[in-house]
């Protein structure tokens, strides 16, 4: 809608995953670098934090991207409420293997066998919990113990990347037989103003346009208004190229942003 008037290519505030956009701050680069190496040499467990909104899954998908698809099979597991058998079921599932299996000894062989199998292809198996936080079953828990039991004298068969909102990382630190095994530990935090200015540009730069749109005013009060919450910085942002375009401004400026967070609070542009 607004791209061509912006001299854009896509629109470059999508709160999608697209790991072309991944902006990775000073703290967000190290965390990524320390899941990367975890999870391409296969250290066993390895956990990843952060606000909502703070670009966790967007951080979790670049990681998948970067990891040699001819050496990896993933389980994606997306809605963590499960019993410990259907915990191990949704695995089996998202590593391609549908059998109807319903004894817990049929389903661990099964399980056992298969993560021999790919390492015995030459492969990692990853298993990525996202939304961790959800999990509230001290037996969910248990089993991802026993998941990482599944080793050899000198690799593990398995790689386990735990990622939620902060509640997680106690819930971990309250179960000392998974903490203990938590090798690398990632916490994404909000964005200084700073970041959210390079934010903004390296979004912008990804979407085909070098100069700057936003005003360095307008860009201290998206700060303000998101608290440097990625998810909320693209937001107005967004909506700021919106009604740019419908008013062919030339920049987003200062009074263009505070009017559009009075908006937010009912009081219309």
């Amino acid at each position: 809608m607004y791209e061509a008037y912006w001299g854009l290519q896509e629109k470059p505030f999508e709160n999608t995953p697209d790991p072309r956009f991944l902006y990775q701050s000073g703290g967000g680069a190290v965390a990524y670098r320390l899941l990367h190496y975890a999870l391409e040499n296969n250290r066993g467990a390895a956990l990843l934090t952060g606000d909502s909104g703070c670009g966790k899954t967007l951080v979790t998908r670049a990681l998948i991207q970067d990891l040699d698809p001819a050496k990896t099979e993933i389980a994606l597991l997306t809605n963590p409420r499960w019993t410990p058998e259907e915990f191990i079921s949704e695995i089996l599932y998202e590593l391609g293997h549908e059998e109807e299996l319903t004894e817990r000894a049929q389903i661990v062989h099964r399980l056992h066998e298969v993560l021999y199998e790919n390492f015995e292809a030459g492969k990692n198996t990853l298993v990525l919990i996202d939304e961790g936080q959800l999990m509230k079953d001290p037996a969910v828990l248990e089993e991802l113990r026993l998941l990482l039991n599944y080793q050899l004298n000198d690799a593990f068969l398995v790689t386990l990347l735990l990622v939620g909102q902060p509640g997680l990382g106690q819930q971990i630190r309250d179960f000392p037989p998974l903490d203990q095994r938590v090798v690398t530990r990632g916490h994404l935090k909000p964005l200084s103003v700073e970041e959210v200015r390079k934010y903004i540009e390296h979004r912008l730069k990804i979407a085909g346009r070098t100069e700057s749109i936003f005003t360095e005013g307008a860009i201290e009060l998206v700060d303000q208004y998101a608290e440097g919450i990625p998810r909320k910085v693209n937001n107005i942002c967004d909506v700021a190229l919106v009604v740019g375009f419908s008013r062919k401004l030339k920049h987003i400026d200062a009074d263009w942003v505070k009017r559009l967070i009075q908006a937010e609070g009912g009081n219309g542009p």
